[in-house]
């Protein structure tokens, strides 16, 4: 960075902060309301930046205020957070307001709205998904008059002076000069936490670097530790002030119980002040003791209740939970369920219980029967549809991706107007509009991730429980975790109280972006301005003098330990790193899979590294065959560079710590003297380092943490009885391997043997020598790795990266020798619904010239990424284009690998493919029923309808490209397509529009 933003701080004083010695004794509630009406205001000010604002009317930079008239007013006393935004905004100045759900955030986007209005200017209002876009559309609309919609689905007065959009739609716009922008003022960053999510984030990352300076930006956050890391980027690269408002105010306080699955009663363990209540807690983890001895050694409950996250006797529970709410009337409540199908189960599992009047049902019925006549009559006796309303009427619903949009869209209205009380839902409905409810139920706290099951980390928890507590309405929020096995204090403490996540960039080049960059190469929409400006590059170069200060600490340190006989010692450190080196040759040989795969029997004691990390001796409990793509590159998995299509499943001494992001726990072996956990951890072969010739007895059943505890028992006694180490296989001896080389390798390695063992400092009494040299070459070591990354800047990394993409592009004839974008190129940048390159390579092949419209729209379906399926049925005239398909992706692969890109080819094909709908979208393109189509696959109704809206936009990208490079035959094919996809309930009108 050139030029570093200055900063500056202060504290919102408290309300109600006058006298208050004198003030009558209140509730320890009450109090802590009072205390918590507080905001931080920080903001990152340019160098040289002065402004000319009237000190009388806005205040100054470090303590803005607004005596002037408001542009709107509102029916309550602002907030402490709410009044500091606005004066901010007052300044016509960017602002990041941080604070919890349901604190009030809306209040300051409708006021910068009020603002454009006033002024005469143009607003922009961004949101991460379609669904949340329509909603906030209804909602302004109702506040508003002068509001349009654009999504890819939609558009709706799209020269209003209030535009709501989606992020994508926004930075197609910059990247297309459109002239809206012009008349732009403000643009409104919604969930801008979303900016961390891996696949889409470097979408509002592009959208921010890209705003003309002139316009200012709101962003609109969750709670985040680093607020102000991230105004500073706003700052660094806008050269404008960017103001931090951060609230930990929650309007509502909430109290956190546990209930004990299988027992009864709840635990208060975080009271409303948020305190930790360690009695409550510890009386809770009696409950598990008594339950276990209850148990016995019976193999059923406990165990039963381990395996299925709380679902075994889980179901009795939450309807114990949810009667209990009832009666105590802590209603509305959210059920969150970490899977579709346990919503569903659950939802169905009450059907017992009703709680709306006879007045509220009919209101209910009258809902659903006006929202349905917006479907084709024989849309309205859908399964999906028809099973809906016997539960909405008693009050009860379900929210989660795979419904059918109309319907999801009902139980929201519904859920607001207070016509449902019980709700089950996934962690997707904690996102987005405001719909609080009185009390939060977790029906776990571990949740499958799509690698592992592990606990919900403490960013999820806080954005969930949030939804706990209607401002106004009730004087506390409630949240209620079930808990299937005895837990850790501090994990659950972690959970609860955790600090919010900081965000993390997820930047990364693509070419959809290199070419839309290169086609518009004028000033500074260059790939380069986008790597140099991003938010991923100033977090490094932040971190940097942290670094520098921590190299010169280390030299200090090297500096002082006494290291005399240091030739000697050099000499004796050369065997061990020799020694070290052959031993891994030989490992490699012994762990070829052909060798060693009869001898992982379950018990072996195998020693595993990954990486710079020693996981030490573990126990293999079995062996299974995988593809690679199984494991995924998150944490759960132990996966090393080379690949390896055998995991060995590893009883492991873990521990947990928490990742970049602060939301996902992440296995680690734990630190001297830390307590720690035995976990099945699946291990890629070329991960073990060792094999002993020791085996102990593994437990049948791994799933009580007693059964695991046990191995970790074993696995210590023996490392009491052979202190000098674990005795290894012998290859030749034991492993009866008889090849040249490895007997060749163990002859180097006895050899060595032989010359540390006859080496004066193997016996030699001067441990302090030897200690202070490992010490200095330890030292010496990370001194290197430091300065090496200083020197490795993550700039240079991604201009390798810019240069290796460049190059895939000219193989491709997207771009010529001079970087001039050529006419697949021009193609290419119109296209970023599915894979721009392998499409566009379909399309001057001629692999869709010779299909028709309905097949056209079935193959275009392949790249639309949804849920997948067991079941994969390809019409017949498809196979052989589906073939090309995959072909075309397997040669995209290979072509990337060849100009240095990391690419696993039969992975790339698996991900850019997906022909799971095939038959599904050529049936409903003919003209067939969604009933009849749906009868075909085993994925939901609510996923099939997003893959086709997402595939309508995706055609009409591809006719929008083929018009570019004036292909009118293919233009006409894939208008057909889309218009024979925009029918029926695939395409109902939204119920906010």
């Amino acid at each position: 960075m050139d030029e570093s933003p200055s900063h500056m701080k202060r504290k919102q004083p408290e309300e109600n902060s006058e006298g208050k010695e004198d003030a009558p004794a209140q509730d320890s509630l009450s109090k802590k309301r009072n205390l918590s009406r507080t905001c931080v205001h920080e903001v990152a000010v340019p160098s040289r930046y002065s402004a000319s604002k009237d000190e009388s009317v806005h205040g100054t930079l470090l303590d803005p205020i607004f005596n002037g008239k408001r542009a709107k007013t509102y029916p309550f006393k602002l907030d402490p957070f709410q009044e500091v935004s606005v004066a901010c905004l007052e300044r016509n100045e960017s602002v990041l307001v941080s604070a919890h759900t349901s604190a009030g955030k809306t209040a300051v986007a409708e006021y910068v709205i009020a603002m454009a209005f006033r002024d005469k200017q143009r607003v922009l209002y961004t949101s991460p998904l379609k669904a949340l876009s329509n909603q906030k559309y209804r909602e302004l609309s109702q506040e508003f008059s002068d509001v349009g919609l654009m999504t890819g689905d939609v558009t709706i007065s799209p020269n209003a002076s209030c535009l709501v959009m989606t992020t994508e739609i926004l930075r197609g716009m910059l990247y297309r000069g459109s002239e809206v922008l012009k008349e732009v003022a403000w643009v409104i960053f919604d969930e801008i936490h979303y900016m961390k999510d891996r696949e889409r984030g470097v979408v509002w990352e592009e959208s921010i670097i890209f705003l003309p300076p002139a316009i200012k930006m709101i962003f609109l956050s969750a709670t985040m530790s680093n607020a102000t890391e991230f105004a500073e980027w706003i700052c660094n690269i806008h050269k404008q002030p960017c103001h931090v408002v951060y609230t930990d105010f929650r309007p509502t306080p909430l109290q956190h119980y546990v209930f004990p699955v299988g027992g009864s009663g709840l635990y208060l363990v975080v009271d409303e002040n948020e305190q930790f209540r360690e009695d409550n807690f510890l009386k809770l983890q009696d409950t598990f003791v008594k339950q276990n001895l209850a148990d016995g050694n019976n193999s059923g409950n406990g165990r039963a209740r381990f395996a299925k996250g709380g679902t075994a006797s889980g179901g009795s529970d939450i309807y114990k939970i949810v009667k209990m709410i009832m009666e105590r009337k802590f209603q509305p409540v959210i059920i969150f369920c970490f899977s579709r199908r346990e919503c569903e189960e659950h939802a169905m599992s009450m059907s017992k219980l009703d709680f709306n009047t006879q007045e509220e049902k009919e209101v209910v019925d009258q809902v659903f029967k006006n929202a349905i006549l917006c479907l084709n009559e024989e849309d309205r006796c859908l399964p999906a549809i028809e099973q809906m309303l016997p539960l909405l009427l008693r009050g009860i619903a379900v929210h989660h991706s795979g419904l059918l949009p109309m319907v999801k869209e009902l139980v929201e209205l519904l859920f607001q107007e207070g016509l449902v009380k019980a709700l089950f839902a996934t962690e997707t409905f904690a996102m987005g509009l405001n719909m609080p409810a009185k009390t939060v139920v977790f029906t776990s706290v571990k949740k499958w991730d799509g690698d592992s099951h592990r606990c919900i980390g403490s960013g999820e928890y806080i954005q969930m429980s949030g939804r706990a507590g209607r401002r106004g309405k009730d004087e506390r929020g409630i949240c209620i975790i079930m808990v299937d096995e005895k837990m850790e204090m501090n994990i659950l403490k972690d959970m609860v109280l955790g600090k919010p996540a900081p965000l993390v960039s997820t930047f990364r080049l693509s070419y959809y972006s290199i070419l839309n960059l290169l086609s518009r190469a004028e000033g500074q929409l260059t790939a380069e301005h986008v790597i140099r400006n991003s938010f991923h590059q100033f977090q490094y170069e932040k971190a940097l003098p942290d670094i520098g200060k921590k190299v010169s600490k280390l030299e200090e340190e090297a500096a002082v330990l006494d290291a005399s006989g240091e030739a000697e010692i050099t000499e004796y450190h050369k065997l061990q790193l020799e020694m070290a080196q052959v031993e891994k040759k030989m490992m490699a040989e012994m762990m070829r899979p052909e060798r060693v795969l009869y001898f992982l029997q379950s018990g072996r004691l195998v020693k595993i590294r990954e990486g710079g990390t020693d996981w030490g001796w573990g126990v293999v409990v079995h062996v299974v065959k995988k593809p690679l793509a199984a494991l995924g590159s998150l944490p759960a998995a132990l996966a090393s560079s080379r690949g390896s299509s055998y995991i060995v499943d590893t009883l492991l001494h873990c521990s947990f710590g928490s990742n970049d992001n602060g939301s996902r726990p992440k296995q680690r072996p734990p630190r001297p003297g830390e307590k720690g956990e035995m976990h099945v951890v699946p291990v890629e072969l070329p991960l073990i380092s060792a094999l002993s010739k020791l085996r102990i007895a593994v437990p049948s059943d791994l799933r009580p943490t007693e059964s695991r505890q046990s191995v970790l028992l074993a696995v210590q006694e023996l490392e009491k009885r052979f202190q000098q180490g674990f005795p290894k296989l012998n290859p030749m001896k034991d492993m009866g391997i008889e090849e040249p080389e490895v007997v060749e390798l163990v002859n180097q390695i006895e050899e060595l043997e032989q010359k540390l063992l006859s080496h004066p400092l193997h016996k030699s009494q001067d441990e302090n020598q030897i200690r202070n040299f490992h010490r200095k070459s330890e030292l010496n070591h990370e001194i290197q790795q430091l300065k090496f990354k200083m020197r490795d800047s993550q700039l240079q990394k991604f201009r390798v990266e810019l240069r290796n993409r460049s190059r895939v592009l000219k193989k491709l004839g997207h771009i010529d020798a001079d970087g001039v974008v050529q006419l697949k190129g021009r193609a290419a940048c119109l296209i970023d619904t599915g894979d721009e390159l392998l499409v566009t390579e379909l399309m001057f092949n001629g692999t869709f010239n010779d299909l028709d419209h309905h097949q056209v729209a079935a193959l275009a379906s392949c790249f639309i990424p949804g849920d997948k399926s067991g079941k994969i049925d390809v019409p017949a005239l498809l196979v052989k284009p589906l073939q090309q398909l995959q072909d075309s992706a397997r040669r995209i692969a290979e072509i990337q690998r060849e100009c240095g890109l990391e690419v696993h080819v039969e992975e790339y094909v698996e991900a850019a493919v997906r022909p799971y709908l095939m038959n599904v979208i050529h049936l409903w393109s003919e003209g067939k029923s969604f009933q009849v189509v749906t009868e075909e696959t085993d994925i939901l109704e609510g996923s099939i309808v997003r893959l086709v809206r997402r595939l309508d936009e995706f055609l009409n990208q591809l006719k929008s490209a083929a018009h570019a490079v004036g292909e009118a035959d293919l233009e006409n094919k894939f208008a057909t397509a889309s218009g024979s996809l925009r029918r029926g309930i695939m395409f109902a009108n939204s119920l906010y529009l």
